[in-house]
């Protein structure tokens, strides 16, 4: 079992941060799923009949911008290729489910931001050279054991 996620592109205020794909809701979004169904088509192509909607997820902040994000949990079928939008994405990373449950995925690290007083410590997990850190860290790390205990079937 896999997780798609981006490495966003280089602009704008998450720029290089590994993320689910999303983005904020336009007005003619009829709901915030719907929001999320476009934003997977806008960022990584996959039409809107290869996505299963399984669960809305609890609402997470960031820590940076105090954007709210509302979360949803999907099952797909992946495209033989992708076909990530160039302005928005900068890669398209699959990860596997049992590699971020090994203990070497997990680690802490300071961070250091220019909206924080102080530098703050927080944890995150390796993929390959990169950290899920921040609102996607915390999107993920409660669903894992979710995941890996077969709450929905993949």
């Amino acid at each position: 079992m896999r997780l798609v996620l981006i490495r966003r592109s280089e602009r704008g205020v998450h720029g290089g941060h590994l993320a689910f794909p999303g983005g904020k809701r336009d007005p003619e979004d009829a709901s915030l799923q719907e929001t999320a169904l476009r934003e997977v088509w806008e960022e990584l192509g996959l039409d809107r009949q290869l996505v299963e909607v399984l669960t809305e997820l609890p609402t997470v902040e960031t820590m940076t911008t105090d954007f709210l994000i509302y979360p949803f949990l999907a099952r797909i079928v992946r495209p033989n290729t992708w076909n990530p939008s160039e302005r928005e994405v900068a890669e398209v990373v699959e990860v596997k489910l049992a590699d971020l449950a090994r203990l070497e995925a997990r680690g802490e690290d300071i961070a250091r931001l220019s909206t924080w007083i102080a530098p703050q410590r927080g944890p995150f997990y390796r993929v390959g050279h990169y950290q899920v850190w921040g609102a996607t860290y915390r999107i993920l790390h409660p669903l894992l054991p979710r995941l890996l205990g077969g709450e929905w079937e993949f």
